[in-house]
């Protein structure tokens, strides 16, 4: 069924297939759908007084080990590889293209990754002590995640739309419920049968197990699934996190009182909606019932 919906996006023109798995082009309808979401969240938020950040797809190389992604997730990480050589290695380089060999270990680590998660290049961002209260960020990101998959809910390039709040733990328990709540109204507004589970964050390895099953205890994330093909298990197209003071430790990030920040953020997942509604609705946003395209394009 995931290859039947995939196909039907792709005959229809909605995603066009690049040669790698799990890398489309988007086509204008599609970007459409994907703006109207992108604004509607952005009006859910407008009581938040959050500065509005624009992350680009990639990030300095040690916020990405200053997060712990590269402990927890080095399966799903991308590193920026560039060329330093001269022009002896320029033309190993090229021979190696001529007989069709691997190239790419001639390259050099940039000082650059690819994001995994739009709200990470925050951080670094509010190092030092917060005001009382806190500070809240409307975060808009381009995000990588090595999962190549047929599946087309697991891009391998995607946006995520956020809000993120730094401060003391009560208020940041706060913002992650409120955003549960107003995100599952916006999200049944738009017609999709959804659902709120208590999840975890795909840990890798043995170690990562027993962090999954902690973050499940502790109840530290919730998403809001929805099929967005056949009758598989259904997706996450947002989630809502309340980190403790993993972020507040690892960036120098201090409350009000002094203590390690706390920091919690809902994400809207825009490609992932914009499939369930393509899913839910058909596949011409233009003939979708008129309450969920004066909602989007008001």
């Amino acid at each position: 069924m995931t290859d039947d919906f995939r196909s039907e996006l792709i005959k229809n023109g909605l995603l066009i297939e690049t040669g790698v798995t799990g890398l489309y082009v988007r086509s204008g309808r599609f970007e459409k759908v994907v703006r109207g979401i992108d604004d509607l969240v952005t009006v859910a938020g407008a009581d938040q007084d959050a500065p509005a950040f624009h992350f680009p797809a990639m990030m300095p190389r040690s916020v990405l080990e200053k997060s712990g992604y590269l402990r927890s997730f080095p399966d799903l990480l991308g590193s920026i590889d560039v060329f330093e050589g001269g022009d002896d290695l320029h033309a190993e380089i090229l021979e190696r293209l001529e007989r069709g060999d691997d190239w790419a270990d001639l390259l050099t680590a940039s000082e650059v990754t690819l994001s995994s998660a739009a709200c990470q290049p925050l951080y670094p961002l509010c190092a030092g002590r917060l005001p009382p209260g806190g500070l809240r960020f409307e975060v808009f990101g381009q995000c990588f995640r090595h999962e190549p998959s047929l599946d087309p809910a697991r891009m391998l390039a995607f946006r995520m739309h956020e809000f993120v709040y730094l401060g003391d733990p009560d208020n940041a328990v706060a913002h992650r419920d409120m955003w549960v709540e107003r995100a599952s109204g916006l999200l049944s507004e738009l017609g999709l049968a959804i659902d709120t589970v208590v999840a975890n964050d795909p840990f890798f390895g043995r170690a990562g197990r027993m962090l999954a099953l902690n973050q499940r205890a502790e109840a530290l994330k919730y998403e809001i699934v929805c099929a967005i093909h056949g009758d598989t298990q259904p997706t996450a197209i947002s989630s809502s996190n309340y980190h403790l003071d993993h972020f507040g430790t690892g960036f120098g990030i201090e409350s009000a009182d002094g203590e390690a920040a706390h920091t919690a953020c809902v994400g809207f997942g825009l490609e992932r909606i914009t499939l369930a509604l393509l899913h839910t609705h058909g596949l011409d946003p233009d003939a979708w019932p008129q309450e969920v395209r004066s909602r989007l394009w008001p």
